[in-house]
């Protein structure tokens, strides 16, 4: 009586009403639908705050361009809309930037309702780092692919085709803004393979065997989601997404070491 007494007890202290809750079809649609509006809430919220500091994002937005072409070339509005519409933009992209941390943890704990107790460990692990990859793989772009990137099609343009370079706000910005959120999001991908391989749903063995493959899928993914033929953009998007690639299988090849020699312990 005793010892059942004290299981119940230990078995109550345990419970966590997220690890342990199961979930019918419905539960997942409401959950998903109660995850959208927070996460919509806090990009409306970020957003509305990023267009009262507009001038500051999009000096900062600019610095590259500045750096490579000079301050006397500034950017140029065609149609009398573009600039209040990019405005807006931009307030939408900083906005998702800013409030990626709620947002993405939105999108993890909507996953980890769909998962078994034990593999929703993983998602409590890679949730906090998810946004700060997103943010590093933003700012990455901007102080180290988009000066390289502009300087060559800047050059191209100079010495190969003759022709002065003339970039308007509109283009501009959505040339920075795009690549990066799929810098951000590329950056996810060490996260991805963790929790693949960590949960069971793909081996670390199957991982290995894919990395011809991943490789190829690197560059494919680089010419196809960066706006142009720019190699430049191109292939420093491939090469981290790659190495990224095996960052998350070195990382899920430790954290398995650690579980195993963990496991070897307790039985001795």
């Amino acid at each position: 009586m005793d010892n059942g007494k004290k299981k119940t007890k230990k078995d109550k202290k345990r419970y966590d009403p997220v690890l342990d809750s199961t979930m019918s079809l419905g539960d997942h649609l409401e959950e998903l639908r109660v995850r959208m509006i927070l996460a919509i809430v806090a990009l409306v919220v970020a957003g509305a705050i990023c267009l009262i500091f507009g001038s500051k994002i999009i000096a900062f937005m600019e610095r590259p361009y500045t750096a490579v072409i000079g301050q006397e070339n500034r950017l140029q509005a065609l149609a009398p809309i573009d600039g209040f519409a990019t405005y807006l933009k931009i307030g939408l992209i900083s906005g998702l930037i800013f409030s990626s941390p709620w947002v993405f943890y939105q999108f993890w704990m909507f996953v980890a309702a769909g998962l078994y107790p034990h593999e929703k460990r993983y998602v409590y692990l890679v949730a906090p780092f998810s946004a700060v990859l997103f943010i590093t793989g933003a700012l990455f772009f901007m102080f180290a692919i988009a000066p390289a990137a502009l300087r060559f099609l800047i050059g191209f343009n100079k010495n190969v085709l003759g022709v002065s370079s003339n970039f308007t706000f509109k283009d501009y910005v959505s040339f920075v803004s795009m690549l990066m959120l799929v810098f951000g999001l590329a950056f996810q991908t060490p996260l991805a393979v963790f929790f693949l391989t960590r949960t069971g749903i793909v081996s670390i063995q199957t991982m290995r065997e894919s990395r011809k493959y991943f490789l190829v899928l690197a560059f494919v993914v680089g010419a196809v989601a960066t706006p142009g033929p720019d190699p430049v953009s191109q292939i420093a998007l491939a090469i981290p997404l790659y190495l990224l690639f095996e960052l998350g299988m070195l990382l899920s090849y430790l954290a398995g070491r650690k579980k195993k020699k963990r496991t070897q312990n307790d039985q001795q």
